[in-house]
C-alpha cells in the first residue's frame, strides 16, 4: 500500500471518527489545513521531476478532492445531528395555557370604578369636576364653611394636624372635599354646578372606617336653586347608581354647619336576604348628608345671600362601593391584596357609561 493510500485511509478513519462539529473542524485543519497533511504532499509537487510531477499531481490532488468531499459530508452530518438535538432540548410545550397579556389580567381597583361610575352619572347631568389640594389651611377647612372657631363641630372631624410652619400656621389635611367648594365660588361666578371626588382624612380606623377615605360632593349655586331640585338630582342619582328603574326616598332633619336647613337622606331598600337589595323593600338605609347651602357661606365667598342660593350634598365613595358590590370589610380596600383585586377589580376596558350599564 502507498503512502498516499494510508494517508487517505487515516484521515476518512478520522472523519469518521469526529462526533461533533468541533472535532470534524479539526481535521480538516490537519488534513488541508497551511500546515496539513495533504497540503504538505503539495508541497513535494515543487520538487519533482516533470516525470514524477505527472503521475503524483493528479493523484495528490485526486486525495485532496476526495478528503474534501468526505469532510464536507461528515460536517452536514454531524450539523444536522446537532440541529436535532437542540429542538430536542429546547422543545416548547404548545399544549401549555397561553398566558394572559396585561390588559386582560389587569383590574382597575372598585373605588376608581365607582368613582368613574359617579363622575359619568353627574356629568350626564351637566355638571363638571373639580378637584383640589389635600393638604388645606385651617380657613378653607372649616371657618369658611361656617365652622367658628372654638365651635363643638370641629370635634366631629378629628383632623391631622401638621406642625406650625415658620410663620406659626398650622395646616391639616382635609378632613372633607369641602374646602374645594370655597375655592371654585371664589374663581367662579355662579351659576356654579360641580362634583368633587378625592381624598378625605380624619382619626378612625374599623372595618367601616378608614383614616383616608374617599368622597365625594356636589354643589350648585344658582339663583333659583331650591331642596325639589336637591331631591331630584338626587333621586336620579341614586336611581342610575344602584342601577334600579325606581327608587322611594325620605329626608331626615340633621346638622351640619355649611347648610342650612341639613338633611340626611334615606333610601328604600330590603334586607331581608343576604344581600343588601336597593328600590325594593320595606327598610330603610341612610346613605348622605346634604342641605341648602348657609347663608354665612356665600358671605364668606362674596355672595349675596339674597341673591344667590344653592345646594350641595355629600357621600363617601368607599361605603356606597361596599353597598353595590357586597365588600364586607373597609380595610381591605388598602390591603394591596391581588386576590382581593383579582375577585372585585374591573376590567381596564369597561369603562362606566349610562348607555351601556355602569357596572356592566
Amino acid at each position: 500500500m502507498s503512502d498516499l493510500e494510508q494517508l487517505e485511509q487515516s484521515i476518512l478513519a478520522d472523519i469518521v471518527a469526529a462526533d461533533n462539529e468541533q472535532a470534524i473542524e479539526g481535521v480538516r485543519v490537519a488534513a488541508l489545513g497551511k500546515k496539513g497533511s495533504v497540503s504538505e504532499k503539495l508541497k513535494t509537487l515543487g520538487r519533482m521531476t516533470p516525470e514524477e510531477r505527472t503521475v503524483m499531481g493528479p493523484a495528490i490532488n485526486g486525495l485532496k478532492q476526495r478528503v474534501g468531499e468526505a469532510i464536507a459530508q461528515r460536517k452536514a452530518e454531524l450539523h444536522d445531528i446537532a440541529i436535532n438535538e437542540r429542538l430536542a432540548r429546547e422543545t416548547l410545550d404548545v399544549t401549555l395555557p397561553v398566558r394572559q397579556s396585561p390588559i386582560e389580567r389587569g383590574r382597575i381597583h372598585p373605588i376608581s370604578q365607582v368613582m368613574d361610575e359617579i363622575t359619568a352619572i353627574f356629568s350626564d347631568m351637566g355638571f363638571s369636576i373639580a378637584e383640589g389640594a389635600d393638604i388645606e389651611t385651617d380657613y378653607y377647612n372649616f371657618t369658611a364653611l361656617n365652622f367658628p372657631e372654638g365651635h363643638p363641630a370641629r370635634e366631629m372631624h378629628d383632623t391631622f394636624f401638621f406642625n406650625p410652619d415658620e410663620n406659626g400656621v398650622r395646616k391639616l389635611l382635609r378632613t372633607h372635599t369641602s374646602p374645594v367648594q370655597i375655592h371654585t365660588m371664589e374663581k367662579q361666578s355662579p351659576p356654579i354646578r360641580i362634583v368633587i371626588p378625592g381624598k378625605t382624612y380624619r382619626c378612625d380606623s374599623d372595618a367601616t372606617h378608614s383614616p383616608m377615605f374617599h368622597q365625594i360632593e356636589g354643589l350648585v349655586i344658582d339663583k333659583t336653586a331650591n331642596v325639589a331640585n336637591l331631591k331630584w338630582v338626587l333621586q336620579e342619582f341614586c336611581k342610575a347608581f344602584f342601577e334600579v328603574p325606581s327608587l322611594n326616598m325620605r329626608f331626615r332633619p340633621s346638622y351640619f354647619p355649611f347648610t342650612e336647613p341639613s338633611l340626611e337622606l334615606d333610601i328604600q331598600c330590603d334586607r331581608s336576604g343576604k344581600e343588601v337589595r336597593f328600590g325594593q323593600g320595606d327598610d330603610w338605609m341612610e346613605i348622605l348628608g346634604c342641605g341648602m347651602v348657609n347663608p354665612n357661606v356665600l358671605r364668606n365667598v362674596g355672595l349675596d345671600p339674597d341673591e344667590y342660593q344653592g345646594f350641595a350634598w355629600g357621600l363617601g365613595i368607599d361605603r356606597i362601593a361596599m353597598l353595590k358590590y357586597g365588600m364586607p370589610d373597609l380595610r381591605a380596600f388598602f390591603d394591596a391584596d391581588v386576590r382581593w383585586m383579582k375577585h372585585y377589580g374591573f376590567r381596564p376596558l369597561d369603562m362606566p357609561t349610562l348607555f351601556a350599564g355602569l357596572s356592566n
